[in-house]
């Protein structure tokens, strides 16, 4: 059985290969620290299986996550020279093969959605091939592999240091903010564990005045998109947001479709979403990719749709959710 385990030792050892790069790249003038970062995040998917399984402690991948953070906070990453070929050439080899230059990208899904229909009821001597409940995560770590093979075809690449080189390129670039979702995520949880979403709906529910709808929805609504804005994450605020107000009050109180008021307070989150740099895969590394003079210019293009967004959403609950 293909667990999903293996992919994960596989993400960790390409972050360990590409760590020791670093290293070794003296065009980078903070090559240590981008080294170190990388380095024990790539370690901690090979110690953290013995955190699941519960034969290593915890505590120490909490210190590294700490020293990721002053690592990443303090600006001791950096970039260094790229390793790719002349703008001219590139430009030559994008116009020689043309859209054929997506059949890589378009492979990942492709094969992520035949592992997770087909390949998932697949057994050899009574077992499943895949690890049954990780079978999309798998198509996604099959569909990257394949992705690589079909692009080193497609451009007659026989080396692996040339996507490994290429790859770390845009590691250096991406930085920090790589890692941003996956820290938010774990601060939604904790937010939940520690009660937040019931403090606020107490104190929601002791200065709204009774039977006024369209406050409550303005409350849930502006509440969706706030609270995305400082986790960074419109599924980590929905929790909090949904058993403060959306559900107790929207809900039982007031008589709300679940359905609507749960689609549109989920909506309500993605504008905060468009908005915040907080949520850097969408909003900073971009930015950092296309090298542009602004890291905030994606924010700024897209804070009044945001805005006029958050409006439609509250008037739309407000008329059609109850």
């Amino acid at each position: 059985m293909i667990k999903s385990e293996y992919f994960f030792w596989l993400v960790g050892a390409v972050f360990l290969v590409m760590a020791a790069q670093m290293a070794v790249d003296r065009t980078n003038p903070k090559r240590f620290g981008s080294a170190g970062f990388w380095g024990l995040l790539g370690a901690a998917f090979f110690y953290s299986t013995g955190v699941v399984d519960k034969s290593l402690p915890a505590e120490p991948l909490g210190v590294v996550v700490l020293v990721l953070i002053v690592l990443g906070g303090f600006g001791l990453t950096g970039k260094g020279a790229a390793h790719t070929p002349p703008r001219e050439k590139r430009v030559a080899s994008a116009a020689r093969f043309g859209n054929k230059l997506f059949l890589p990208a378009l492979t990942i899904p492709v094969v992520a959605m035949i592992c997770a229909t087909l390949v998932k009821s697949w057994k050899i001597g009574g077992e499943p091939v895949l690890e049954p409940g990780s079978e999309t995560i798998l198509g996604l770590g099959v569909g990257a592999i394949a992705a690589l093979v079909v692009g080193m075809v497609l451009l007659r690449e026989r080396k692996l240091s040339v996507p490994l080189h290429s790859g770390r390129n845009m590691l250096e670039s991406m930085g920090w903010a790589l890692l941003l979702p996956q820290l938010l995520s774990v601060l939604g949880s904790i937010f939940q564990t520690a009660g937040v979403g019931e403090q606020v709906g107490r104190i929601t529910e002791a200065v709204l005045p009774d039977g006024q709808r369209l406050v409550a929805v303005a409350v849930y609504c502006c509440g969706m998109a706030l609270f995305t804005i400082v986790m960074g994450n419109a599924f980590a605020a929905f929790p909090v947001m949904t058993a403060a107000i959306g559900w107790p009050v929207l809900i039982e109180q007031m008589n709300g479709n679940a359905p609507a008021v749960l689609a549109i307070g989920m909506l309500c989150g993605f504008c905060g979403t468009l908005v915040t740099p907080m949520a850097a895969n969408f909003n900073l590394v971009p930015a950092a990719l296309l090298e542009l003079k602004d890291q905030y210019g994606p924010i700024k293009a897209q804070l009044p749709t945001a805005a006029a967004l958050l409006v439609c959403n509250v008037a739309i609950m407000a008329l059609f959710a109850f």
